[in-house]
């Protein structure tokens, strides 16, 4: 469970606030990034973070702020170099439906293109926003086995009802690996691994 988006922050009310900035996070974000994951967590919707995790994985972390207050935040984690996953993707409450997770997505999406990434993915239970954003629903164990070792730790491991989604970053080089198979009826995409 690595995304706090709910249906209810599908919708965007009239527009984008003004006011919110997106930059990378910094060592003095950490309890504002667990406060949020960590809320979200308590609700069995993410996982938990520790300061340890957060501490570690600082750099994949971007987060947006509100007049100064941190109202989410969101990690790309790369896993080859082909591919990297957008986890920790959390808003707070009262900032849901204006816009935070779609300029959170942006940014790590940009971010991904900079170093160019073919696809990124994500794991879910609101696909309808992240195909809004480009994504398609792809079969989880079409996924590289690194993903699994943080589905190891959740406790829905065994029933997990979180839905696989990608966005393909580069049409040209991704016509060359991704795959469309049809089994029992389901278009399932194949990502692009690491060429030798």
């Amino acid at each position: 469970m690595i995304s706090a988006l709910t249906e209810d922050a599908v919708v965007e009310l009239a527009g984008l606030r003004p006011d919110l900035n997106v930059r990378k996070a910094a060592m003095h974000d950490i309890a504002s990034i667990l406060n949020l994951i960590n809320g979200y967590a308590a609700k069995g919707i993410m996982l938990p973070r520790t300061e340890l995790e957060v501490s570690e994985d600082i750099r994949d972390f971007s987060v947006i702020l509100s007049d100064g207050q941190l109202v989410g935040c969101g990690a790309l984690h790369f896993y080859t170099p082909s591919i990297a996953e957008i986890r920790s993707l959390a808003v707070a409450e009262e900032y849901k439906t204006h816009g935070v997770g779609r300029r959170l997505i942006e940014a790590l999406v940009q971010e991904a293109n900079a170093y160019s990434l073919e696809a990124v993915f994500a794991f879910t239970y609101v696909a309808e926003f992240f195909r809004k954003m480009s994504f398609e629903e792809v079969e989880r164990g079409e996924l590289p086995l690194k993903v699994w070792k943080d589905c190891l730790r959740c406790p829905k491991f065994q029933c997990c009802d979180e839905i696989a989604v990608t966005r393909f970053l580069r049409a040209r080089d991704c016509r060359k690996t991704q795959q469309h198979l049809d089994h029992e009826g389901f278009s399932l995409v194949q990502l692009p691994t690491l060429r030798a």
